[in-house]
């Protein structure tokens, strides 16, 4: 009943955003008078015209381009960050260059990576897991070390194997934080998608945007803007879900 409530009310409150979103918007188009800034009816108008068939087709490529990229971060991280966490010669050997890597900024590698793998698939894929993939490294490995070593003492004393102990200390361990992780990267792997669509392909969301804006049509191009934010609002939930499936100690506090 409680879960209920708060999800009601969690619901009613991004509804509330949403209005007042849309009554600045309308605000902004009526004081703009402009036909760079459509007014979200025209907007709405666009989107709901559009050929769900493209859109399907778009939206699938772009989401296959972020799902791979995240599965791609999520095994290397989590490989690396239960080394590190769990190793201490392998956090020394580590370490440095993780830390030497990381503050790299991602976005700069792109021509490389494009060089390197050309304007296809694979560098798109590549790109996204790139922006992930230190992030998921350092928040397993810290989340690994905080878990105190006397919480393997009872299944060390059942005689319970290294695999056991991962699965029922270790991972649970590491959870909360890979979540948090992946809430946060998202964004910031969303917005990579968005360049890297824009190059050497004819499909995904960063494509279909820019060309509206080739095009000049206005609220095609927000009404694209829109339905790639609604991907990435999707994913948010769906993490949010994983979050509640896997994570019902925390959320009963």
């Amino acid at each position: 009943m409680v879960n209920n409530k708060r999800r009601l009310h969690h619901l009613i409150r991004l509804l509330l955003v949403f209005v007042c979103m849309n009554v600045v918007w309308y605000i902004a188009y009526l004081l703009m008078n402009h036909s760079i800034l459509p007014s979200p009816f025209a907007v709405y108008n666009a989107m709901f015209h559009l050929g769900g068939q493209e859109i399907a087709l778009n939206v699938g490529y772009s989401l296959f381009r972020i799902f791979a990229g995240v599965v791609l971060a999520l095994i290397i991280g989590l490989l690396i960050g239960l080394l590190m966490g769990r190793s201490m010669t392998w956090n020394k050997l580590l370490d440095p260059v993780v830390y030497l890597t990381y503050p790299v900024p991602k976005i700069a590698l792109l021509p490389v990576v494009m060089l390197f793998f050309g304007l296809g698939e694979t560098s798109k894929i590549l790109m996204i897991m790139l922006i992930l993939l230190f992030q998921i490294i350092i928040s397993v490995r810290d989340g690994v070390k905080a878990i105190p070593e006397n919480t393997y003492d009872v299944l060390t004393s059942i005689g319970a194997s290294t695999v056991q102990k991962f699965w029922h200390v270790t991972l649970p361990g590491a959870l909360s934080v890979i979540l948090s992780t992946i809430r946060i990267s998202l964004g910031t792997a969303i917005s990579v998608l968005f360049f890297t669509e824009i190059y050497g392909t004819e499909h995904g969301m960063g494509f279909f945007i820019m060309d509206a804006w080739l095009r000049l049509d206005y609220p095609e191009m927000y009404a694209g803007i829109m339905l790639f934010s609604l991907v990435g609002f999707v994913l948010f939930l769906l993490v949010d879900f994983l979050d509640y499936k896997f994570m019902k100690w925390r959320n009963l506090t």
